[in-house]
């Protein structure tokens, strides 16, 4: 059995800590229900290895002897911040506590000085009379506009702790998602940038030593040799000028793309790659139909979600098409079928919308949906980087063995010199 450190809620709404001896922490979470109370966190004690690591992360934040450490830790909010701010208010919330002492209670349990701080603004405005939605919407851009308004609909229809268990399981979905996408790359990118490196090395500081003995044979040079030599001083004289263009392409395309027009012709191309196109459209697919599931579940009317989505849409073209829906749907058209209809869905949205439609439960379609897209995402991105990665070593063998024969034909070519 481990020892497991927890927070949780008294009856009377006050915060308790403490340990507790498990097998897991469904173990002590049941266990400090029979007792009365509401767990907030439970997690390893002290004596685990990773929190060891954890503390000693945070001891050598505070005691480095300078404070830009922990302020470039402490001024970003971060989206674990806010799902576990969501979690336990959720908990808090089921638990019957009431709000305000439920956001002191969250408070209490944010350790992020900067998250502290947001949270403290929306205690601050919530004892001031306002809502919580309102409180939340004026801390900037913390929250989206999908939270506050499933906030706003949850006050309305009296269900506040519903829909903060569902934005709950919204915020771990979209972790998770983020989680996935960066892992999934990191492989790719660092098998790229090694890749790099090694030609770049071969290039400026391995065959320049060969060149000064070639020539200094005074014996012809074979073609591939003498190219290869001429490359590399191209990339010793001019690199850094090539190094300052590549930066500057970079800037201008990043202005153009700010644009929306350069913006639009930029998802406009991307949607039009072969392999990528399909996954980009499937992503997006997959985070317009989780987040309609969200929005409708909690009695979000159908435009207005429909507007926050167009909001959250990374793809201009797709938010235009989202845009063509809204009408329709204010037309009275429905949205299976403008969803359909719009070209950038795949067919089977407005499909399985149909249905939904049909039946009354568009809210389990659009979930649906979502599952089985984030599904084909995931299993796109994972053949996509197990391609990616034979590709790179492929081009990096292909590269480095002509740079190698072409060294080799010139040394061959010495050796068959008689003297």
């Amino acid at each position: 059995m481990a020892t497991y450190y927890y927070r949780a809620v008294t009856a009377a709404g006050l915060l308790e800590q403490g340990v507790q001896e498990g097998v897991s922490e469904k173990g002590v979470a049941r266990k400090l229900q029979a007792l009365g109370l509401v767990p907030v966190h439970i997690g390893l004690s002290q004596g685990d290895s990773a929190t060891r690591r954890e503390n000693w992360l945070s001891s050598f934040l505070n005691s480095s002897g300078t404070k830009s450490w922990s302020g470039l830790v402490g001024r970003r909010v971060t989206s674990q911040d806010r799902l576990r701010f969501t979690q336990e208010l959720s908990t808090l919330l089921n638990a019957g506590v009431p709000l305000d002492r439920a956001l002191s209670i969250c408070l209490e349990l944010t350790e992020s000085k900067a998250f502290r701080e947001i949270v403290a603004g929306v205690l601050r405005e919530v004892k001031s009379g306002k809502s919580l939605a309102d409180a939340l919407a004026a801390q900037g851009r913390v929250f989206s506009k999908l939270y506050v308004n499933m906030v706003r609909a949850g006050q309305a229809s009296g269900a506040l702790h519903l829909v903060f268990e569902r934005l709950a399981e919204f915020e771990a979905s979209s972790a998770e998602w983020r989680g996935h996408l960066i892992s999934s790359m990191i492989y790719p990118a660092m098998l790229s940038l090694v890749a790099i490196g090694s030609i770049l090395v071969l290039m400026n500081f391995v065959i320049p030593r060969f060149a000064q003995v070639f020539e200094s044979t005074g014996l012809p040079i074979p073609l591939p040799t003498y190219l290869l030599l001429r490359a590399s001083e191209l990339l010793q004289r001019y690199g850094i000028v090539v190094l300052l263009a590549a930066i500057a392409g970079i800037f201008f395309f990043r202005r153009a793309i700010r644009t929306p027009a350069g913006r639009e012709r930029w998802d406009r191309f991307q949607l039009r790659l072969p392999v990528v196109g399909e996954l980009l459209r499937k992503a997006e697919t997959a985070r317009f139909a989780r987040t309609m599931s969200t929005l409708v579940a909690n009695s979000v009317p159908l435009v207005q979600s429909l507007g926050i989505v167009k909001e959250m849409i990374a793809n201009t073209v797709i938010a235009r098409a989202l845009g063509s829906v809204t009408q329709a749907v204010k037309r009275g058209e429905g949205i299976a079928a403008p969803v359909g209809q719009s070209g950038v869905f795949p067919p089977l949205a407005g499909h399985l919308l149909r249905v939904g439609e049909e039946t009354g439960h568009l809210d389990s379609m659009f979930e649906r949906l979502a599952t089985i897209y984030e599904n084909e995402t995931r299993v796109a991105i994972r053949r996509l980087t197990a391609l990616f990665e034979p590709v790179v070593i492929l081009g990096m063998g292909l590269t480095v063995g002509v740079i190698v024969l072409s060294l080799l034909l010139a040394i061959t070519s010495i050796n068959d010199v008689p003297f």
